[in-house]
């Protein structure tokens, strides 16, 4: 058990936590959410004893193995499998031991110690680690080939997996993840997903992916007014629970508001006769007596929307028989030489469509946008373009794009020349860089604020095509949640590249999929692609059929299409038969759960009003009273029936 009590931290002058009070449980998986700069990562540094509070504890059992990723990499010339295999430290100091032992000039005396260390290694797993480790390196992404390839020659995202791989290769008790998914691509993250929802310690996770905690997460702890707030629950269950207790509060705070006013009214009025003094004092104590209810504090909502595009070609691009890759050079002979990724497209573009465009890492996805953009030629094909054709492309890197010792005024200023300086200024507060920040470097901003300069700066263009490829990394969940209405109410057309599912089911209503090397239209939505993905590409026997494949022959027979679509149905339906009646189940006990929400609110803010407790109310006093316990027993009962089904839900492959 994880108990925090009379939590106190200040990080220079900023109070982060005052007497905040927590408990999590083992086995429990939980989301740590809060605004940026509220405290999670320092929440964890705590629990990793990098940090000491000011006052209060922070006490979980000694006993327990700490496992978190890694912010930096060493460039390494060991094989990535190897640094995977690091993570289980236990592990390799057992391996040094034993290498020692084996090593020792009188052989025949370490006998005894060298079978101790056998039976060691056996029980922890040593003979396994090798094929768990490329299980693992497989799930998060990494092919055969890159598996072998020193940690150095990994750029920086990829080092942040095998940081990943590490942290989930060590025996753990406690698992602490701070943004897992921002280097991912959906293929890993759903990987990934599946990987947390077994594993047997505590996981305690920070991220800004709303359909990744709904997966994973059984409990939300929420940063709010430096307190920690509990809730049961996954991210959806939170965010109806808050919503609840806004209305409530808001009600409460309404009342409370004009109880006041009346008090200082009959002060006002009476405090200067002598007949009503006393009275008047009395109710000046009470007024200074009265604990003023404060706001359940929402984070102040960012928004913005895409300007209606000036022009609408049709079609607004075609691309005929595309071959789409790179042309590489040799430094050494100069020659140039083609790598084709994606092959023979034949492509259009319409006015208003909306797609979403799927595929494993490496299949091809930035090298099909990037020739939409123009970023790069086509290495053969006719690629033609509608007059009139506006892009505006978020590229992956597109923060790093930037100019860092500029600031965003400039940046808008080089796309707008000959706007006056309050116009842009104007523009710029509209998405949240107000005043000196709008003439500040950007050197210091967050990555959330660099990518948000960075959509205002298409925005700006009033683009009838957006190109969007990860829009999403560094973004925070309202900034993500603003991004998804925007899209959603874009009056262009939308080709989008994301891992972020909840911005893909919102703003996406067709699906392509870059596979084998084509550019094919996928028939499904994104639970249809999970299960395509675990089929094909994530299943654990897939690096042995892969193998199996290479070394048969050329005329090996193929496994039949239209079989293996029969057969993928069938799963399909079958999952679907075992899913329905505990979906049933849980949106049963949704509805009554918001209707005993309803009713206690209800209940609730009845209690807070004055007259019920004025004696000719006695009679409905103790009914309302007695309705608040039962109706708070059940809801009880109802929410660990809702988890136990969730739980069943997860269970089923």
């Amino acid at each position: 058990m994880i108990r925090i009590q009379h939590l106190s931290l200040m990080r220079g002058t900023k109070p982060l936590f005052e007497d905040a009070d927590l408990t999590l449980n083992p086995g429990e998986r939980i989301g740590l959410i809060g605004a940026n700069g509220a405290g999670k990562s320092t929440l964890f540094a705590l629990l990793r004893s990098e940090l000491h509070a000011d006052g209060g504890d922070v006490d979980f059992p000694s006993a327990w193995r700490v496992a978190h990723v890694a912010q930096e990499t060493p460039a390494l010339e060991r094989s990535a499998l190897d640094y995977a295999i690091d993570g289980d430290a236990t592990l390799r100091r057992l391996q040094v031991e034993l290498e020692e032992a084996e090593a020792h000039p009188d052989h025949a005396a370490q006998g005894h110690r060298i079978g101790e260390l056998h039976a060691a290694l056996a029980d922890a797993d040593a003979y396994t680690v090798r094929s768990r480790a490329e299980t693992l390196l497989t799930g998060l992404g990494f092919s055969q080939q890159q598996m072998n390839r020193p940690v150095s020659s990994f750029s920086g995202g990829w080092r942040m997996r095998l940081n990943l791989a590490q942290a989930l290769m060590c025996p753990s008790d406690l698992l602490l993840l701070d943004e897992p998914t921002n280097h991912l691509d959906l293929d890993a993250i759903l990987w990934l997903e599946d990987w947390l929802k077994r594993y047997p310690g505590t996981l305690v996770v920070i991220s800004h992916d709303r359909d990744f905690l709904d997966g994973v997460v059984n409990v939300i702890v929420h940063i709010d007014d430096r307190k920690l707030k509990r809730y049961s629950g996954n991210y959806s269950s939170f965010e109806r629970q808050r919503a609840a207790q806004m209305v409530l509060t808001q009600a409460m705070i309404e009342k409370q508001t004009r109880e006041r006013a009346h008090l200082q009214s009959f002060i006002d009025r009476f405090k200067a006769k002598a007949t009503k003094a006393r009275q008047a004092q009395s109710r000046m104590k009470a007024l200074a007596r009265m604990e003023e209810t404060a706001p359940l504090r929402a984070a102040a909502e960012f928004s913005f929307e895409f300007r209606e595009p000036a022009s609408a070609p049709n079609p607004l691009l075609v691309l005929e028989a595309v071959n789409a890759g790179y042309r590489v050079e040799d430094e050494a002979t100069g020659a140039s030489t083609e790598r084709t990724i994606v092959k023979h497209i034949n492509f259009s573009l319409q006015t208003g469509q909306r797609i979403g465009l799927l595929g494993v890492n490496g299949a091809g996805k930035s090298t099909l946008i990037k020739t939409i953009a123009t970023e790069l030629d086509p290495l053969s094909g006719v690629a033609r373009f509608g007059k009139g054709l506006v892009i505006g492309y978020f590229a992956q890197h597109q923060v790093e794009m930037l100019r860092h010792d500029e600031s965003p005024l400039w940046h808008l200023a080089k796309l707008a020349p000959d706007v006056r300086e309050q116009d842009l200024r104007n523009f710029l507060g509209s998405f949240n860089f107000p005043g000196e920040m709008a003439t500040s470097s950007i050197a210091p901003f967050s990555g959330g604020e660099k990518a948000r300069l960075a959509l205002a700066l298409i925005v700006w263009q009033r683009p009838n095509l957006l190109l969007l490829d990860e829009p999403t990394n560094h973004l925070d969940l309202e900034t993500r949640e603003a991004l998804t209405d925007a899209l959603a109410q874009f009056d262009g057309t939308l080709v989008l590249v994301s891992h972020d599912r909840h911005l893909l089911r919102a703003t996406t209503d067709t699906f392509l999929i870059v596979a084998d090397g084509k550019l094919m239209p996928f028939d499904g939505d994104l639970d249809d692609y999970r299960d395509w993905l675990f089929k094909t590409r994530l299943s654990p026997a897939k690096e042995t059929q892969a193998a199996a494949t290479a070394n048969a022959a050329p005329s090996a027979p193929q496994v039949d299409r239209r079989e293996q679509k029969r057969i993928e149905a069938e799963e399909r339906q079958r999952l679907s038969t075992l899913k329905k009646p505990i979906e049933s189940r849980i949106k049963k006990l949704e509805e009554r759960m918001g209707k005993l929400q309803a009713r206690k609110a209800e209940i609730d803010a009845k209690l807070a009003e004055p007259a019920i407790y004025e004696s000719a109310n006695k009679d409905e006093l103790k009914t309302l009273i007695a309705e608040q316990g039962a109706c708070g027993r059940e809801l009880e009962e109802v929410e660990m029936a809702w988890l136990e089904q969730q739980e069943a839900l997860e269970q089923i492959a």
